[in-house]
């Protein structure tokens, strides 16, 4: 199958390339390219693109749907929780297939008459990492200053110690392969991850993180009530249950390897890359027909 898709999210797209199609991504102007990843894709432009050059279209921004080449069935990826439950989608009432990364998202987006479809995130298994010799917390939060309160940046001072990671911190940050690798390395030492965030979809930092094997402290807002159970862990709306948690399992690493045991377990069990390709190849094989 040649898909056409565009680089937005690289971590999704690390986990999407793996699924042995001709994967087709638009370089400039009309896209990133790889981006220098070495996934097994071609970078493509598209004005030299017509409907027999894919099969079918990845679509992520409403912008690009005007990009897909005339002739070319289109699904759309929508990656992002709305901003209240009462937000209206921009292709509400679309003749097309919306794809949703988590079930809340499918529940709090208004999308009216389009069919909408959930097929969960499958994370490239990091491999079991974790060494939790460093009695800290750590956190992935890419631009925590910008966005804030969504991503309860204001809660990190309460488990402390805690480091956190991603772009716009001054620890490892970025995408690339190389960095990402590195970040893993870096998580895996630490004794416990922990997810502050109030309003988002659901982090691939998250899923990485159980599948490294570490135990897991989350606030029980959007997705992660359903990602992580408490046997890995603690999540909670009580914050001070978490900051308990936290400090128990930084005072008891037999503890935390024993649940960061378990995180993995259930992340390769809920999260692992066999079903989410599984399901991506039904859904594209039903939509071209």
């Amino acid at each position: 199958m040649r898909i056409l898709l565009w680089h937005v999210h690289g971590s999704w797209t690390h986990g999407f390339v793996q699924g042995g199609h001709d994967y087709l991504i638009p370089g400039p102007p009309d896209g990133i390219g790889l981006a220098g990843r070495p996934w097994r894709a071609r970078e493509v432009s598209l004005s030299e693109m017509d409907a027999a050059g894919a099969d079918i279209a990845v679509v992520q921004r409403v912008d690009e749907l005007s990009k897909v080449p005339v002739g070319v069935p289109v699904v759309y990826l929508e990656h992002n929780t709305p901003a209240a439950p009462a937000q209206e989608h921009p292709l509400a009432g679309w003749d097309g297939t919306i794809v949703h990364v988590t079930h809340f998202n499918d529940l709090m987006w208004d999308c009216g008459t389009t069919r909408t479809v959930v097929i969960e995130h499958g994370v490239v298994d990091p491999g079991p990492l974790y060494t939790g010799e460093l009695p800290h917390a750590a956190a992935v939060i890419n631009e925590p200053v910008r966005r804030g309160r969504i991503v309860g940046a204001d809660l990190l001072p309460r488990f402390d110690p805690i480091d956190v990671f991603g772009i716009g911190t001054e620890e490892i940050g970025g995408e690339g392969d190389h960095e990402l690798e590195a970040l893993h390395r870096e998580l895996a030492r630490r004794r416990v991850y922990v997810h502050p965030a109030r309003w988002t979809s659901l982090g691939l930092s998250l899923l990485e993180a159980m599948h490294i094997g570490m135990p897991v402290v989350a606030l029980a807002c959007t997705e992660a009530i359903r990602a992580v159970p408490a046997e890995v862990g603690a999540i909670s709306t009580d914050v001070e249950e978490l900051v308990s948690a936290v400090r128990e399992l930084i005072a008891d690493p037999a503890l935390a390897h024993e649940k960061g045991e378990r995180a993995r377990e259930f992340a390769l069990a809920r999260y692992g890359l066999e079903a989410f390709l599984r399901n991506w190849d039904v859904l594209m094989k039903e939509v071209i027909g």
